[in-house]
């Protein structure tokens, strides 16, 4: 598990006990990745890491975005599965079991399966800015997604760290990783209401910076040349 934060103190041991909740019986590790807090999200995450050795935290000096963080925690992550998940406590862990067997079920065909919102707990504003993006992102890349914004994920760490790297990128995953050659699964998941704090991340943000970002992946999906498929040809073939 990654879960990217910043400034989220008052979400932390709740959002850990529901996630270690979900994937109890299996092997696993949460790896928080802190961009750059500067409320008490650190000293939460000690706290709990005393008794949770399943339990890890990296810490960016100042604040990169989410895309760097989430990059950060599939780098350091020792498992070939990573899910990812926001730290605000809007997705449910739930639905974690689901994420990663419809992954395991679609291999080695299915490189990612990205949760799709419903019920979303957000202002008409936010829904609307929404709507828009992902109406503008699914018309330029036909990537087939209608919400790319759910941080619930699930992906191969290989696939994921072949990606081209850029500041957004978690907001194209599924093109991108269309771009590699593997298909996309996925699966409706709940949202909830935000428990403590505010979002990160305003209008500007999402407009300006996504229009810069939805050109620069269009051209990288233009320039992509055709994947090969290769398979060593030996004397005993």
């Amino acid at each position: 598990m990654v879960v990217p934060v910043r400034n989220e103190a008052g979400n932390i041991v709740s959002l850990v006990a529901e996630i270690a909740s979900a994937l109890q019986g299996r092997a696993f590790e949460i790896v928080y990745v802190n961009d750059g807090s500067s409320d008490a999200t650190g000293q939460e995450l000690r706290d709990l890491m005393r008794q949770r050795l399943w339990l890890r935290q990296i810490r960016h000096e100042i604040s990169c975005g989410q895309s760097a963080a989430v990059r950060t925690g599939v780098a350091v992550a020792r498992a070939p599965v990573v899910v990812t998940i926001d730290g605000d406590g809007q997705n449910d862990p739930a639905f974690i079991p689901a994420l990663i067997a419809a992954l395991e079920a679609g291999a080695p065909r299915i490189g990612l399966i990205a949760g799709q919102r419903l019920g979303r707990k957000a202002t008409g504003f936010k829904k609307l800015q929404s709507r828009i993006a992902n109406g503008v992102r699914n018309a330029v890349l036909k990537d087939g997604t209608r919400d790319t914004g759910c941080g619930l994920k699930a992906f191969r760490r290989d696939v994921f760290l072949s990606l081209p790297y850029f500041d957004g990128l978690h907001r194209f995953l599924p093109a991108l990783v269309r771009r590699e050659g593997f298909e996309i699964g996925y699966v409706d998941v709940v949202d909830r209401t935000r428990r403590h704090g505010t979002s990160n991340y305003g209008f500007w943000d999402r407009l300006w910076i996504g229009i810069l970002d939805l050109a620069g992946v269009w051209w990288l999906i233009r320039r992509k040349k055709r994947v090969p498929k290769s398979e060593e040809v030996t004397l005993a073939g």
